[in-house]
């Protein structure tokens, strides 16, 4: 479903096959990635008005989540069930494994949402955080280790191996269903959970429970931090003020 006037009236949209995850990119408004329940991912560079099939050379397995890089409209991220997580810098015509799956709790985990974040405590300026089943997790864009969210940058944490966790994280008995980080702000992130809807304001350090109720999605505005629309209870919700209040604009 799309909606041109900010949820006030919705229409649908055709789709290869149905979704598990979809991703955006502010410095292209009409191109969507689509990670498809059962297997590969497509690509529309038209809002959804069309789409093509972007899987040659990708991992088979359920896409439980994408992302576009935030520095690069062009690179794509995507988690495969089972597998891990794969990268392609041309739009999807080519993919490559990136990483394997994040170690939490002594398994391995499936990220269950992905944000790219840029930050300068990256290697290159930009973090792949993941949320997995276990919480939260994050890798620079170096694909050297994935560490625990903790305050400091990615040097520090790999040469000391025992840097200082995060001060106040997610909770880690809930999976985190959605994440994003703001990109006029980006180290301001939201969260979706079972418990609601969680916001940090420095990269995932400090977290704050902003929106209680089963929390299954949450977006962001391309130009304003602090417009924030989440689905909760199966509404979907909107936020002008990072999350300090909420109104329904569409019920279920």
């Amino acid at each position: 479903m799309a909606s041109p006037d900010g949820g006030r009236s919705w229409h649908e949209r055709p789709t290869p096959a149905p979704f598990s995850s979809i991703a955006t990119h502010p410095a292209r408004p009409g191109r969507v990635l689509a990670g498809l329940a059962q297997e590969g991912v497509a690509v529309s560079d038209d809002g959804g008005a069309t789409w093509l099939r972007r899987s040659e050379g990708l991992a088979p397995g359920e896409v439980t989540a994408v992302i576009v890089a935030a520095g690069n409209p062009n690179m794509f991220y995507v988690a495969i069930r089972g597998d891990g997580l794969w990268k392609s810098e041309d739009t999807g015509k080519t993919w490559s494994l990136a990483m394997d799956r994040p170690w939490l709790d002594e398994a391995e985990r499936d990220p269950l949402a992905l944000a790219s974040v840029d930050l300068e405590t990256g290697m290159g300026g930009i973090w792949i955080y993941a949320g997995t089943e276990k919480g939260l997790t994050r890798v620079p864009d170096c694909f050297c280790r994935w560490q625990d969210v903790q305050p400091g940058n990615a040097m520090d944490a790999l040469v000391t191996g025992d840097a200082p966790p995060a001060e106040a994280p997610l909770p880690s008995d809930e999976p985190i269903l959605s994440l994003v980080s703001a990109p006029t702000a980006p180290s301001t992130l939201f969260a979706a959970l079972p418990s609601g809807v969680w916001t940090s304001q420095d990269g995932g350090v400090v977290w704050a429970h902003k929106a209680k109720g089963q929390g299954r999605a949450v977006a962001v505005h391309p130009t304003d931090e602090n417009h924030v629309v989440a689905i909760l209870d199966g509404n979907l919700k909107l936020s002008r003020d990072g999350g300090a209040t909420w109104t329904t604009i569409a019920v279920a």
